[in-house]
């Protein structure tokens, strides 16, 4: 019994340092978040950014860890998604400005007179299944 604890502890420790490993190159390797600070011309407060990505990190980490329930009025939940859409976003954006996915996908392609209409589609295509994931899934 006491093994298969010990072993579910090293596996848990072993798969949180390879996940925490990947996601600090992710954002070190790509230079993320000081591509966001130009983007949004913020460069004096890139250590409130990098703070803010570890406390989020934390706190996700703790949140999946103890699935907690809370009983928070609907305008507060809207804040909150608000919140957790304008990051996934940001450093999405980054991301593929960094990577210059658009432009390579488009040449790729062969649509590159068709750039916009492909973000679009892409934009689109986001918020529709959005959508349909929180009028279904979501009760």
């Amino acid at each position: 019994m006491i093994i298969n604890i010990l072993l579910v502890i090293f596996i848990g420790l072993a798969w949180g340092t390879t996940v925490g490993a990947g996601y600090v190159a992710f954002l070190t390797v790509f230079g993320i978040i000081p591509r966001l600070t130009q983007l949004t011309k913020t460069g004096n407060k890139i250590y409130a950014y990098e703070w803010s990505v570890v406390c989020g990190a934390v706190c996700g980490t703790l949140a999946f860890l103890r699935e907690p329930v809370f009983s928070l009025p609907a305008i507060l939940l809207l804040f909150f998604g608000l919140a957790g859409g304008i990051y996934v976003g940001m450093i999405a954006a980054a991301l593929t400005e960094v990577l210059n996915v658009f432009p390579l996908l488009a040449k790729r392609v062969g649509i590159d007179d068709r750039l916009l209409i492909l973000m679009m589609a892409i934009v689109f295509g986001k918020i529709c299944g959005s959508l349909f994931h929180w009028m279904y899934f979501v009760p």
